[in-house]
């Protein structure tokens, strides 16, 4: 048992990953999948909106309706619904199928990742349940730093069906590790319900902060979710390069997290995303200049990278600073909240190729980051009329 809790938390870690790397990895491979299925860019992007969407809505439903239930059925249950969402995807002979198969394969995810947490919290003594938690959410920026570059380089050299099945690899894989290292029984805590996970959107403070989340992640993955356009100039087509593009934005991201939590324990959460999201504006403004020469698009798309992932941090801090006795709770809706950006991200970007092309719907992206730079701005001044400075 001793070994299985010691082995556990990276095991989850590994599972976030994988589930993880099929929703990133998709922005990689948007163009071979137009071209194969006969659909247009715009269209084959509703596959990331389709994805997104669903985790957004059912991650917090299908939690709190398997809460009672061994935490392994439940992470098993939760893979093997995801590997069935990735084969069908792989094996799919229409636009329409692949839909329905990420559907599927997003249910999975949606369920696995916050089950995930929670168990990851309940192996380790309660003292070491932050870290043990954040070890598991590395998985996801993994899956952007690795799992995305890595099925990026395998669409483009043989084929977006391939990457769909390293995908599905990684997820087998997950599943062996949790049968042979989660423990049969883990202590959780007691089932929260659907209506007090929810509770605190009846605060005008949270809502502002997670509205800021939504419209932030909503310019962030509105360029990714079509860099495959947006860099074409850049890349030649090159799967390679838009792969190397991917690399940087997830290693250079992490750092760029990483260094963001300190610095916001430091100046308080406001400040560092006042800052991100200005440092996001400008670059989103300059990526029209520049993708016509790799090199540059390469040094803009570090300092994207960075710019969007010092986001993710400090937002979570100031939600659980406004109300800390229901932090796991707003740390969930965060969850979802970005998950449902991602899906805005997807429907806003195929309006702008279609209006005004790809090459400037970065442009577009910066108009949504300075109206939530705005909102940050009149979520901490409501904060101060009321009096709540941290």
């Amino acid at each position: 048992m001793q070994d299985q809790a010691r082995w556990g938390v990276p095991t989850l870690a590994f599972g976030t990953f994988a589930v993880g790397t099929c929703e990133f990895v998709l922005a990689g491979v948007l163009g071979p999948v137009s071209t194969s299925l006969e659909v247009t860019l715009a269209a084959a992007g509703q596959v990331v909106t389709a994805f997104a969407l669903t985790c957004a809505v059912l991650a917090p439903v299908l939690a709190t309706a398997t809460a009672s239930w061994p935490r392994r059925r439940v992470l098993a249950l939760a893979v093997l619904t995801y590997l069935l969402g990735v084969v069908g995807t792989a094996l799919a002979p229409s636009f329409a199928a692949v839909l329905v198969a990420q559907v599927i394969a997003a249910a999975g995810a949606g369920l696995f990742v916050p089950t995930a947490a929670v168990t990851a919290a309940a192996l380790v003594p309660a003292e070491r349940s932050g870290r043990a938690i954040a070890v598991v959410t590395t998985g996801f920026t993994a899956a952007t730093a690795l799992g995305a570059p890595i099925g990026t380089a395998l669409g483009g050299l043989l084929g977006w069906r391939a990457t769909m099945w390293f995908v599905a690899a990684l997820a087998v894989l997950g599943l062996a590790g949790l049968f042979a290292l989660i423990p049969r029984h883990v202590a959780t805590p007691a089932p929260v319900p659907l209506a007090q996970r929810l509770a605190p959107l009846r605060s005008r403070r949270v809502l502002a902060v997670l509205t800021t989340t939504l419209l932030a992640f909503t310019a962030v993955y509105i360029p990714y979710t079509y860099m495959s356009a947006v860099f074409a100039p850049a890349t030649g087509g090159s799967g390679v390069r838009l792969a190397v593009l991917m690399f940087v934005i997830g290693v250079v991201g992490t750092l760029g997290n990483l260094g963001a939590g300190a610095l916001a324990d430091r100046f308080g959460g406001h400040r560092v995303v006042g800052v991100a999201l200005t440092g996001l504006t400008v670059v989103l403004l300059a990526i029209p200049l520049i993708t016509g020469s790799f090199p540059l698009s390469v040094l803009l798309i570090a300092l994207y990278g960075a710019m969007a992932f010092a986001i993710t941090t400090p937002q979570q801090h100031r939600l659980i600073t406004l109300e800390p006795e229901s932090a796991p709770v707003l740390v969930s809706l965060n969850a979802a909240v970005l998950y449902l950006a991602i899906s805005l991200s997807g429907i806003v970007g195929a309006i702008g190729i279609d209006t005004v092309g790809a090459n400037l719907i970065s442009a577009v992206a910066a108009v949504v980051a300075i109206g939530a730079l705005a909102l940050s701005e009149i979520a901490h001044r409501t904060r101060r009329l009321e009096g709540s400075l941290r």
